[in-house]
């Protein structure tokens, strides 16, 4: 699972981590909801997960989510659930059961995560109202999502129309500047990273440094116009890379590529093409 992907919502001030590993399924913190009512999180889970209804719950999740679910396991737990001296943590039940539904994560931002359907009862079990929160700001990042998702198919059907035109509002005054020497023969480890060098003047790892505050990569703060030069850049960067041309080399043919397309704005706009920056805000 190397793609993690994570957010942050928030209900009643409390800030609620989120992510997903498939972009289908989320994971919410249990921890962060427990907080709501408790200094000590760990303990307000275990005392909703020794619960005879919670356990039949977790089970019924996972019996029509997990086909690798322990069943034999989980009916001696059920059967010694609601007894004063049993007890059960996260960690304990994903042992035992082989669950997927909840899952115990170490690390500085680490603690107990569970899918949507089982986050939501464990919020409704904390509050009523706090579990209203948590679902109408769940729903305002879903839509959020949806709608990059929407704007990503958008341009994907103006770059078959422009065949290569792109229209920018201005040129970038770093793409009038040459690169650096250092810049020019710095050994890239990824083709990405050079890409970002020859359109943004900046690794990755550099605008991550430069901006610790801000969630995702430097490409998810381009612009539309941006993006466009940059799908364009990958496409012949893939024609170099067949003609055998080195690095260095093609890091100066792609800055010149990314200098020719954004200043191509009077020309793009005497063919009537609007810009898609104004498109998208429609």
């Amino acid at each position: 699972m190397s793609k993690v992907k994570k957010d942050t919502i928030e209900a009643k001030g409390f800030a609620i981590q989120i992510y997903t590993e498939d972009f289908k399924n989320d994971y919410i913190s249990l921890t962060d909801i427990a907080r709501y009512k408790s200094d000590e999180p760990s303990d307000v889970i275990k005392n909703w997960m020794r619960r005879k209804d919670t356990i039949e719950f977790l089970g019924l999740w996972e019996g029509l989510n997990n086909m690798n679910f322990n069943s034999v396991e989980f009916d001696r737990i059920k059967s010694e659930a609601g007894y004063n001296s049993f007890t059960l943590s996260p960690k304990k039940w994903v042992e035992k059961t082989e669950a997927i539904g909840i899952i115990s994560k170490g690390g500085r931002y680490g603690g107990a995560f569970a899918h949507t359907d089982i986050a939501f009862e464990f919020a409704s079990w904390i509050s009523a109202e706090f579990k209203m929160y948590v679902i109408q700001d769940y729903k305002r990042l879903k839509s959020d999502e949806n709608s990059k998702l929407s704007l990503g198919w958008n341009l994907n059907r103006e770059i078959s129309k422009i065949n290569y035109k792109i229209h920018t509002d201005a040129i970038k005054e770093y793409l009038l500047k040459d690169l650096t020497n250092e810049q020019l023969s710095y050994k890239y480890a990824s083709e990405a990273d050079m890409l970002n060098v020859a359109l943004f003047n900046k690794r990755a790892k550099q605008w991550r440094e430069e901006n610790p505050d801000l969630k995702g990569n430097m490409r998810d703060y381009a612009s539309l116009n941006e993006l466009l030069v940059l799908a364009n850049m990958e496409s012949y960067n893939a024609i170099l890379i067949g003609k055998g041309m080195d690095q260095k080399e093609r890091m100066i043919e792609l800055r010149k590529l990314a200098r020719t397309q954004m200043m191509s704005i009077e020309k793009l706009n005497n063919t009537g093409i609007k810009s898609l920056e104004d498109k998208s805000k429609k």
